[in-house]
């Protein structure tokens, strides 16, 4: 196993530690998309927020035709990915949301799938918003766009419920056993041959929510994934919600479906 491989498997071990039920969370979003890119032998996938592409890897896995763009502006995951998923992905540094991210993505035709893992938690929401509106504009009609992430009631009653269990599961599954996000960080940077990519991540912007760079706060509809902490969002549980634009109206349980609903009225909505 080489040592990019090394620290990918950590990153998986580290990220279970946040996102209890990780791995069945993108099973079932490689359901979606399978099932919406049905007879097509290439179809185009974007994943948002790939990080070092595990998302991206398991698609390709399942979908060994798809021409997926795993897009991050991370530089040391997005470098960490190239090394561990080569053939999974192209890769690609991107600020998603700022104005021609979608330029930057290099497309060369019409999406049939974005797909993104706890990612749309870190704009703010007119950017948030715009994200949409581009996807809208690139997506085929009945493409998808597939949000694997927490989403945590806005009633303190039903959140707490949320924490409560959603820590017994966590308990049940030993997902504090793991590495946490700061022990992981800090163990990379022991390594001299990952300074240069390190150096580049230093110089990136934080997300506009977050207060620190590597621990951002939780927001309306998730938690971050990458916090170590006992709040609601990190025990939040999946939420259900639309299959389409029409049920997204009715039953949209955060910002990010309230907003769905208004842009891609061509497009299956689901949020995991």
């Amino acid at each position: 196993m080489t040592t990019t491989q090394t620290w990918a498997e950590r990153w998986e071990r580290q990220q279970e530690r946040y996102a209890v039920g990780r791995e069945e969370r993108f099973t079932v979003i490689a359901d979606v998309v399978e099932y919406a890119t049905l007879g097509q032998q290439h179809p185009s996938v974007v994943d948002l927020g790939c990080e070092p592409g595990s998302l991206s890897a398991r698609l390709a896995a399942r979908l060994p035709g798809a021409r997926i763009v795993a897009a991050d502006i991370d530089p040391f995951l997005l470098e960490l990915g190239r090394a561990t998923y080569a053939n999974a992905a192209r890769y690609v540094e991107v600020t998603i949301g700022e104005p021609g991210w979608l330029a930057e993505l290099g497309l060369d035709g019409p999406l049939d799938a974005a797909v993104s893992t706890t990612a749309p938690h870190y704009p703010e929401p007119h950017t948030l918003r715009q994200i949409y509106r581009d996807l809208a504009s690139v997506l085929r009609p009945g493409g998808a766009l597939v949000n694997g992430d927490h989403l945590v009631p806005e009633e303190p009653a039903p959140a707490a419920l949320t924490v409560a269990v959603g820590r017994r599961r966590s308990d049940r599954e030993r997902a504090d056993d793991a590495e946490d996000w700061d022990s992981w960080w800090a163990a990379v940077g022991q390594h001299a041959e990952f300074a240069e990519p390190l150096a580049a991540r230093a110089e990136q912007p934080a997300p506009r929510a977050a207060t620190e760079a590597a621990s951002p706060p939780p927001s309306t509809n998730a938690c971050s994934a990458r916090r170590d902490s006992a709040t609601s969002g990190r025990y939040g549980s999946t939420g259900a919600a639309a299959c389409c634009s029409r049920c997204a109206e009715r039953r949209a349980p955060a910002r990010g479906l309230r907003v769905f609903r208004r842009f891609l009225l061509k497009s299956i909505i689901i949020s995991l």
